[in-house]
C-alpha cells in the first residue's frame, strides 16, 4: 500500500526537500562547479601571470640620455667625454631592457613632465672637465666627476625604480670603462687621484618631475582609476539587478523577506534603455563622491578639478553602459563576462602599477583596448602631469568615446535581436 503524498503545504511546514537529497542529485554540482573551478584558475592565472618576474619581461622601457658637457682639453687634446659616454650607453643595451633617447635637456624635461620618459640620465657641463682635474689633481681628495639620475615617481614607483636601476647601471659600467681609459696611460697624478681612477665617477640620483606628497609615491592614479571602474562596475550591476526586480523579472529578497512584483510588459530593448539611462544618471553622483573621498577628506593631491570630475564622470558612466549592455546580451553570466572584462584582465593590463613595458606580451596586448589602461592613463595625465594631452589624456578620451558607441551598439544589436525572435522575458502565467 502506497503511502500518501503529503501536501505542500505540509512539505513547508516540516522544511520540504532535505539538504541530504539535493546534495546527493550530481545535476546540482556540475555547473556552480565547472564555472567556479574555470574562474578561479583563470583568475589565478590572469593575476599572477604578469607579476611572476617583471625584470625578465622588461623591454625597451623609455629613457632619455642627456649630454651638456662644455668638453675639456684632456691629455693634450680637446674633448667630448659627455657625448662618447651617450654614444656609447645608446648602442650598447644588448638585451633591449630600455629604448634610449639621446635628447637635449629641454626636451628631457619637456618628456619627463608628459610621462614619456620613465628616467633620464644626464651628464653635466663640466664632466670632462671634472676628469681632467681629476687626472692632474694634486689635492689629497680630489673631486670626483658626476653623472645624474633623474626619476619620474608620476609614471609610478615601479617604473620608476626600474629606470633608476638600469641608468645606475649604466653610468657604473660607463665609470668603469672610463677608468680603463685613464688608467690604460699612467697620467701621473698623486696617490690619492691614482686609486680613483679605475672608477672615476659618481653617480646622483635626483627627482626629475616630482610630484605632490600626498601621491602615494605615484600610485593614487592607480586606486583613483580603479575607483572609477569599480562604480561604474558594481553600479551597473545593482542597476540592473534593481531594475529587473522592479519590472517584476526578478525575486527581491531581504533576510527572510521574499517579495515579487507583478510582472510589467516591457522588451528587452526598453529595459535596457531604462538601465543606462539610470547608470549615467547615478555616474555623476557616484564621481562626485569619489572626489570628495580622496580630494577633500583624504587629501589626495589633485589639481585641475573640475577636468577631473568630467573625466571621472565619463569614465564611470562609460563602464556603466558597457556593464548594461553585456548583461542584457549574456543574461546570468553576464555579471561574470563584466568581472572579466572590468576587472580580471583590465587590472594587470593596466600599466599603472608594474610598467607595460615589464609585462608579458599578452598582457601589453590587452592594453591596447582594456580600460583601466585607457583610463588609469588620463588619471595619471590629470593629477601629475598637469593634464598634458600628450601624456595619455587625449588617448583617454578618443578610448572612452568609442568604448560608449561600442557599448550602445552592442547592447543595442543583442537586445534588438532576442525581441525580433521572440525571446521575451515576460513568463507567460504572470505576464
Amino acid at each position: 500500500m502506497s503511502s500518501p503524498v503529503q501536501p505542500p503545504a505540509d512539505r513547508a511546514r516540516s522544511g520540504g526537500v532535505r539538504p541530504g537529497q539535493v546534495l546527493r542529485n550530481p545535476k546540482i554540482w556540475q555547473f556552480p562547479t565547472v564555472i567556479v573551478s574555470l574562474a578561479v584558475l583563470l583568475l589565478s592565472l590572469f593575476y599572477m601571470g604578469g607579476v611572476v618576474n617583471p625584470n625578465a619581461h622588461l623591454h625597451r622601457l623609455p629613457i632619455g640620455l642627456v649630454t651638456v658637457d662644455r668638453g675639456a682639453v684632456l691629455a693634450g687634446k680637446q674633448t667630448d667625454l659627455g657625448r662618447r659616454i651617450t654614444d656609447s650607453i645608446a648602442t650598447a643595451d644588448a638585451g633591449k631592457q630600455a629604448s634610449w633617447r639621446q635628447l637635449d635637456r629641454a626636451a628631457a624635461r619637456q618628456q619627463l613632465a608628459s610621462g614619456k620618459l620613465y628616467g633620464v640620465l644626464e651628464v653635466p657641463e663640466d664632466f670632462t672637465a671634472s676628469v681632467a682635474a681629476l687626472v692632474g689633481a694634486s689635492a689629497p681628495t680630489p673631486a670626483r666627476p658626476t653623472l645624474n639620475v633623474l626619476t619620474n615617481p608620476g609614471v609610478g614607483s615601479l617604473a620608476s625604480s626600474f629606470a633608476s636601476t638600469i641608468n645606475q647601471t649604466a653610468a657604473h659600467q660607463a665609470s668603469l670603462q672610463l677608468g680603463k681609459t685613464l688608467t690604460a696611460a699612467p697620467p701621473g697624478a698623486s696617490g690619492p687621484a691614482r686609486l680613483l681612477l679605475a672608477d672615476p665617477v659618481t653617480v646622483t640620483v635626483k627627482v626629475g618631475h616630482p610630484i605632490g606628497a600626498h601621491s602615494g609615491l605615484g600610485l593614487t592614479a592607480f586606486y583613483y582609476t580603479l575607483l572609477l571602474v569599480l562604480a561604474g562596475f558594481m553600479g551597473g550591476n545593482v542597476i540592473s539587478n534593481g531594475v529587473d526586480v522592479g519590472l517584476g523579472y526578478a525575486d527581491s529578497e531581504i533576510g527572510p523577506w521574499h517579495t515579487r512584483r507583478p510582472v510589467v510588459p516591457i522588451n528587452r530593448t526598453r529595459t535596457l534603455i531604462i538601465k543606462w539611462a539610470m547608470s549615467v544618471a547615478i555616474a555623476a553622483l557616484t564621481s562626485g563622491l569619489i572626489m570628495l573621498a580622496c580630494v577633500v577628506i583624504l587629501g589626495v593631491d589633485a589639481s585641475h578639478l573640475w577636468l577631473l570630475w568630467v573625466f571621472s564622470f565619463c569614465a564611470t558612466a562609460t563602464v556603466g553602459l558597457g556593464t548594461q549592455a553585456i548583461n542584457a546580451a549574456f543574461g546570468g553570466i553576464g555579471q561574470l563576462v563584466t568581472m572579466f572584462v572590468f576587472i580580471v584582465l583590465a587590472l594587470p593590463s593596466s600599466g599603472t602599477t608594474i610598467p607595460l613595458e615589464a609585462l608579458p606580451g599578452f598582457y601589453r596586448w590587452l592594453a591596447v583596448f582594456e580600460p583601466m589602461r585607457q583610463l588609469g592613463g588620463g588619471v595619471r595625465a590629470i593629477l601629475y602631469f598637469d593634464a598634458r594631452a600628450e601624456a595619455g589624456l587625449t588617448r583617454a578620451w578618443i578610448m572612452i568615446a568609442i568604448a560608449a558607441v561600442l557599448a550602445l551598439a552592442f547592447g543595442l544589436a543583442a537586445t534588438s535581436y532576442y525581441d525580433r525572435k521572440g525571446l521575451h522575458r515576460m513568463v507567460p502565467e504572470t505576464a
